[in-house]
């Protein structure tokens, strides 16, 4: 008799314990994690590198971590806020898994950091699936994608203990729809905060660095919420709605190199290909 085994469940399932002991650990730090998830091409990064200024101006010890396919593009941008920043280069993969944030805190993050915010791989499908150990999740989205993103994303938004949605200054130019587009995070997300920003004017990053600083203070819950799976679906399915699967998985113990020169610290862990979402 041939026994069949969902590797993909397997893998998932030691990523949540070592989201958990990620978790676990930080709060012995003192130490609230945020994750930020978006498209690429979204501004998180230039949303993020304004709210580690305004963090920083409060006495608040912050840090950041980014991660990326290449380039150290990110990191640069967002040291000149002063904050501790490390990248994090995948080499193809296409998000951050817990054994990865894991190990590359390990001997970097500063003691006494009170806020780590953690810039995932600009991707909306893949790195929903992976509890990272964060304490507040932040699903970010321009309003030059579409107000119809939660509804083709729902695990993306569904997850988020926050909506944040960026580049509002050009919102009429784009004719978009807000109405439309927070309609649509309700239905994915119900109850879910869903907050305006503009880097160029400043709206809203005020109000994100309160929301995050209310997580440090413990005034918000810890675990991502799970989303419920789609109506009708079954199984592990992509969020373009067909089947997955996979003849090898990523081993998120593969040794990472060491640092490229000055500047913020790079590691660059061996190609590996991504999991199929996981469904709750």
């Amino acid at each position: 008799m041939c026994r069949v085994i969902d590797v993909r469940q397997a893998v998932l399932a030691k990523n949540d314990t070592l989201a958990g002991a990620v978790r676990e650990e930080m709060a012995a730090r003192g130490t609230t994690v945020v994750s930020l998830l978006s498209s690429p091409g979204s501004g998180k990064t230039a949303l993020l590198e304004q709210v580690l200024v305004r963090v920083g101006a409060r006495g608040v010890a912050v840090a950041a971590l980014t991660a990326d396919l290449a380039t150290e593009n990110d990191a640069r941008r967002l040291a000149r806020s002063g904050a501790p920043v490390k990248q994090v280069l995948t080499g193809g993969l296409c998000h951050l898994e817990a054994a990865q944030l894991r190990a590359h805190l390990e001997g970097w993050l500063p003691g006494g950091t009170r806020l780590l915010f953690v810039e995932n791989v600009g991707n909306l499908v893949c790195p929903a699936a992976y509890d990272l150990g964060e304490d507040l999740r932040v699903t970010l989205m321009s309003v030059t994608e579409g107000e119809d993103k939660p509804l083709k994303y729902p695990l993306a938004f569904g997850l988020a203990h926050l909506v944040v949605l960026t580049k509002t200054d050009i919102a009429a130019a784009v004719a978009f729809d807000e109405a439309a587009f927070t309609a649509n995070v309700a239905r994915v997300n119900p109850g879910v905060p869903v907050l305006r920003t503009s880097v160029r004017t400043g709206e809203g990053v005020d109000a994100l660095v309160e929301q995050v600083l209310a997580a440090a203070d413990g005034a918000l819950a810890h675990r991502p919420r799970m989303a419920t799976q789609p109506e009708g679906g079954k199984g592990h399915v992509h969020e373009h709605g067909h089947p997955h699967e996979h003849g090898h998985v990523h081993d998120p113990h593969s040794p990472a190199a060491g640092h490229d020169g000055p500047g913020p610290s790079i590691h660059k862990p061996g190609h590996s290909a991504a999991l199929p979402l996981r469904r709750p």
